[in-house]
C-alpha cells in the first residue's frame, strides 16, 4: 500500500516495493497537488497489485538518495553507519532539499543549505536535550555524506560534477578532550569502590580499550595463567566488540561481521545487542597485561566461578567478562552512570570515560620514548598518525620539565624558583654562574644541543612542532 505525506506546500506518495534481488525498498514521489498524488497513489498501487510496477529511475534527490542507500550503502555501510546515515538523510536532507531536482542542485545551493541548517533544531537521539539547534558538527557529517553521495552520481553518470566540491561548510570548532594525568586517575582509583568498574577503569587505561571493545571482551581471548603472569606475558585478545544494533540495518544490509546476537528479553525490541567484528584489521591485535591488571582479571574470574555455581542454569554464560551478575552483556550506559557518579562523589576534575584511552595514549608515547608504532600496536588504529594527532596529548608537567632542562642546559643554573630565592636572600649576592657555552665552538654546541634532543622525544616533538608552525 503507498500512502501520502504533505511536506510544506508539495504532497509526497509513500511507498515499498520489491526490487530485482528481493530486497524490500522505499520510495518518495513528489508530487505538485493533493489531487496528482491521489492520481499516482492509484496508479502506483494498481502496478503492484498487478506486478506490472516499475520504480522509476532517481529525478530529484530524494530518489537518488534511496538509491544511493539501496545500491551504495546497504553493500558498503556498517549497521551503525547505516543507521547514522539514514538518519541525517531522512531528518534533515530529504525535508528540506529532497524535492530538488538532480540538475538543478549546484554549489551555490548547497552553500546555502548548510547556512540554512544552523537555525534548524536537532532531531534529538539517545537522551539529547530538545531544542537544540544542529551543531557545526552535524553539518560536516551531512556534507561529507553528500560529498560521497554525488561522488557515486558521477560515477553512475547521472550528474557531469560534483556539486558540493566548492560548496561552503561551516567551520567547526574543535575542542581537545580533557584527559587525567596518572596522578588523578591514581586517585579515583584509590577512592573507587566498585570492583566491577575499578577493572574497567584499569583495563581501559592500561591496554587503550574502546569501550565496545572493553565490553564485549571474552575468557578465551584472555590468558591469565600463573605462568604467563610470572613471565610477565599475560595478555588480552581483541577482535570483536559490543554494539547495539538496530533492526532495521541488520534488515538492510543483512548480518555481515556479526558474530554473536544476544538473545532480546523483549520481542518488541527495535534493536538488539551483537558481538561484531571490528571495524578495521589493524583493531584486531594482542596487548599484554601489567602484571597488577592481570590478577585483577584472576579475580575477576573467581567472582563469576561462585555466581555460576550459585546460580546454576539461571546463569546465562556467555564467556563475558564484564558479564551482569546473571551472566548477560554489560552496556555503555551503566559503565558511564558509575563513571559520572565517582567523578561527582569524589570531585574529580569532569572527563568522559573514553577519555582514559586517550590518557593510556598519551603516557604510552611518553613511557615508549615516542616509539609511535608500539603505541599503535595497542591502540590499534590503522593510521600511525591518528596517535599523535589525535591522542597524544602534551601535559604541562613534561612542558615545565622541558623548560627546566632549557635552563640547566643552556642558561647554566637552577630553577626559576631558585633563581628568585638567591635574589631575596639578604645575604651577600654570588657572582652569576658562568655561560656554559661560553667556550665551546659552534660543532660543541650542535652535539650538545643533539644529546639533548636524544635523551628527550619530548623536546624533539616540541621542536619539530614549534618549527612546522613558523614554517
Amino acid at each position: 500500500m503507498a500512502s501520502i505525506i504533505k511536506r510544506k506546500t508539495k504532497y509526497s506518495v509513500v511507498y515499498t516495493y520489491t526490487d530485482s534481488n528481493g530486497a524490500k525498498r522505499q520510495k518518495w514521489e513528489t508530487c505538485g497537488s493533493h489531487a496528482e498524488a491521489k492520481k499516482r497513489k492509484a496508479e502506483i498501487e494498481h502496478q503492484l497489485d498487478t506486478g506490472v510496477f516499475i520504480p522509476p529511475s532517481a529525478d530529484t534527490l530524494s530518489d537518488f538518495l534511496d538509491e544511493y542507500v539501496s545500491l551504495y550503502g546497504v553493500n558498503t555501510w556498517a549497521p551503525s553507519t547505516f543507521d547514522g546515515h539514514t538518519a541525517l538523510i531522512s531528518n534533515y536532507i530529504k525535508p528540506i532539499i529532497g524535492d530538488v531536482k538532480l540538475d538543478d542542485i549546484s554549489p551555490r545551493m548547497i552553500t546555502k543549505f548548510y547556512k540554512d541548517l544552523q537555525t534548524v533544531k536537532a532531531v534529538p537521539r539517545y537522551g539529547q536535550p530538545e531544542g537544540e539547534l544542529i551543531s557545526p558538527n552535524t553539518i560536516r557529517e551531512i556534507h561529507k555524506l553528500l560529498r560521497n553521495a554525488f561522488n557515486q552520481a558521477v560515477k553512475w553518470e547521472l550528474m557531469a560534477r560534483n556539486p558540493v566540491q566548492n560548496a561552503t561548510v561551516p567551520k567547526a570548532e574543535k575542542h581537545e578532550r580533557n584527559i587525567w594525568d596518572a596522578q588523578t586517575l591514581m586517585k579515583a582509583l584509590s577512592l573507587c569502590d566498585n570492583p566491577f568498574l575499578a577493572l574497567a577503569i584499569n583495563l581501559a587505561f592500561a591496554c587503550s580499550l574502546r569501550m565496545g571493545e572493553l565490553l564485549g571482551l571474552t575468557w578465551s581471548c584472555v590468558d591469565i595463567s600463573q605462568d604467563s603472569i610470572d613471565h610477565d606475558c599475560a595478555y588480552i585478545y581483541i577482535d570483536k566488540k559490543l554494539q547495539r544494533i538496530s533492526r532495521e540495518s541488520l534488515a538492510q544490509i543483512g548480518e555481515k561481521g556479526i558474530m554473536f546476537k544476544f538473545p532480546t528479553m523483549r520481542g518488541c525490541n527495535s534493536t538488539v545487542l551483537a558481538l561484531k567484528e571490528p571495524k578495521t584489521k589493524t583493531s584486531v591485535r594482542k596487548v599484554f597485561l601489567p602484571r597488577a591488571v592481570a590478577e585483577m582479571l584472576v579475580e575477576r574470574r573467581k567472582t563469576i566461578d561462585e555466581l555460576k555455581e550459585l546460580l546454576g542454569d539461571e546463569y546465562r554464560d556467555y564467556d563475558l567478562v564484564f558479564a551482569s551478575t546473571q551472566g548477560t552483556p554489560t552496556e555503555a550506559n551503566y559503565i558511564n552512570r558509575a563513571f559520572d557518579k565517582l567523578i561527582t562523589e569524589n570531585n574529580l576534575p569532569k572527563v568522559v570515560f573514553h577519555s582514559l584511552r586517550h590518557t593510556s595514549t598519551t603516557y604510552k608515547l611518553k613511557l615508549s620514548g615516542g616509539d609511535i608504532k608500539a603505541v599503535q600496536g595497542d591502540t590499534g588504529h590503522a593510521q600511525a598518525t591518528m596517535v599523535m594527532e589525535r591522542y597524544a596529548h602534551i601535559l604541562d608537567d613534561d612542558r615545565r620539565v622541558n623548560a627546566a632542562r632549557f635552563q640547566k642546559e643552556f642558561y647554566g643554573g637552577g630553577s626559576t624558583a631558585e633563581t628568585a630565592a638567591v635574589t631575596e636572600s639578604p645575604v651577600e649576592q654570588q657572582p652569576p654562574a658562568p655561560d656554559p657555552l661560553q667556550n665551546l665552538d659552534a660543532a660543541a654546541k650542535q652535539q650538545l644541543l643533539l644529546k639533548l634532543l636524544t635523551e628527550s622525544p619530548d623536546m624533539a616533538a616540541l621542536l619539530t612542532a614549534l618549527a612546522g608552525r613558523s614554517a
